[in-house]
């Protein structure tokens, strides 16, 4: 059985709408689509804000469909 890590892939995005429970419709810098991501762990600890028209920073589920918001720009 493979327990390693699959590989994560960083993009960027600007928020497009806030939807309740700390997630966010997110679109992609690189392209036209727009993914649904949910803020990290340690951003939900810090109490960091994001908004809607913020710049941030999301790793991408390699199965697709969700992203994780790790920074704020």
């Amino acid at each position: 059985m493979d327990t390693a890590p699959k590989s994560i892939i960083i993009s960027r995005g600007t928020v497009v709408e806030a939807l309740p429970d700390t997630l966010f419709r997110v679109k992609l810098e690189n392209s036209e689509e727009i993914i649904l991501a949910y803020l990290a762990g340690k951003m939900k600890m810090n109490r960091i804000r994001v908004l809607i028209g913020d710049n941030v920073e999301l790793a991408l589920d390699p199965y697709g469909g969700r992203a994780r918001i790790t920074r704020r720009f």
